[in-house]
């Protein structure tokens, strides 16, 4: 049996720690969660509508996003940590008219988008009625994640699978050798997935890796909406989304702040800037903004282009990190790329992205 750790306990390496085949492989998980992005976040799943013009990356979000029934079924996901729950998209009215085009356009690869509405400010007050009656785009198929709760879950089978958790700072002393506290351990396969970590990881075997930490604040209401399970998500226009959980939870967020990346303290700054933008969108803003709530804070990984990778990088050592802020709906689905691959050796992801050289690069490559 072989001995492989996962560095990193965020929404990939608990997914690929669980879909490893436990008779093949002894499974051990460094986790040290401190900023951790996965859980501090909330979000919408919901990628249909982006207009960003990576065709690798829509490619990987699409497919991430139709892995859901898999993932909720193989995990046991109740409503408490998803829900498909539609979203409302709220654009300038001409905005609407293309991306309803848009949206027709991609259902025809991509039917888990579900039903697509244009609606008038009336029917969008209908649907969720803490917004003002503005005009909007709904598409059923859109759902939300709560990444803590769906961490907890996920721990919870990893444990009773047998899966070792030690929740300590690491160190790479080789490609097969971990040195955690005062004590060293080798694997015949370790995989790094601790986001914007992996830079200094891989920093002392010679590599330079395209990352940048960035520090992310949401907002979580606890409100008296009691029915708030059975409404939509709404991506506001700016930045700032709207995602109702069940029992009165409302959740606002959330903050891309590149200059405070490691900082994981709560501020007033983000709760101006969020709630700001949200008053534009909301029909009574201080029935929500002047109710309990908490912040969750961590930090994201990004790269150069916005874009993830993962893959293999060399005998011993497979990597995944740069999700940004589209982390809740590819990381799962990049988690389970992975495990396959060490499952079956079939690596299905060349579609999904550029080659790890354009990310990760030894010293001399650099040099020479």
């Amino acid at each position: 049996m072989k001995k492989i750790a996962i560095v990193g306990g965020g929404i990939i390496g608990m997914t690929l720690a669980n879909y490893l085949d436990q008779k093949k492989y002894q499974v051990t998980l460094f986790d040290e969660p401190t900023g951790q992005a996965t859980s501090a976040s909330a979000g919408i799943i919901s990628p249909w509508l982006s207009k960003r013009r990576n065709k690798q990356w829509y490619r990987l979000a699409k497919d991430g996003a139709a892995f859901f029934p898999k993932l909720i079924q193989d995990f046991q996901l109740d409503e408490t940590i998803y829900q498909q729950s539609g979203t409302l998209l709220l654009r300038p009215k001409e905005q609407l008219t293309e991306l309803f085009t848009l949206a027709e356009e991609r259902k025809k690869e991509a039917p888990e988008i579900g039903t697509i509405e244009l609606l008038s400010g009336e029917q969008t007050q209908q649907e969720l009625p803490l917004l003002k009656p503005l005009p909007a785009l709904k598409v059923s198929g859109g759902g939300r994640l709560d990444g803590k709760a769906y961490l907890i879950q996920l721990r919870q089978l990893a444990e009773q699978k047998g899966i070792e958790f030690i929740g300590q700072r690491v160190q790479l002393v080789d490609a097969t050798t971990i040195n955690y506290g005062e004590k060293e351990a080798v694997f015949d396969q370790i995989i790094l997935t601790g986001g914007p970590h992996l830079k200094r990881l891989l920093a002392p075997l010679g590599y330079q890796v395209d990352l940048r930490p960035q520090k992310g604040q949401l907002l979580v209401f606890q409100t008296a909406y009691q029915t708030s399970g059975a409404l939509p998500v709404a991506m506001l226009d700016g930045e700032a989304d709207l995602i109702p959980f069940l029992d009165g939870k409302i959740l606002l967020g959330a903050t891309h702040e590149n200059d405070a990346a490691w900082d994981l303290r709560e501020t007033p700054e983000a709760f101006k800037q969020l709630t700001d933008n949200a008053r534009n969108f909301l029909a009574d803003p201080e029935k929500l903004l002047s109710t309990p709530f908490h912040y969750r804070v961590g930090t994201r990984a990004y790269t150069s282009d916005f874009a993830p990778f993962f893959g293999q990088l060399n005998d011993h050592l497979l990597v995944a990190s740069g999700l940004g802020s589209s982390g809740l709906t590819t990381g799962p689905y990049i988690g389970y790329l992975l495990a396959n691959y060490l499952n079956t050796g079939q690596a299905n992801w060349q579609e999904y992205q550029k080659e790890l050289i354009t990310y990760i690069q030894q010293e001399k490559t650099l040099e020479s």
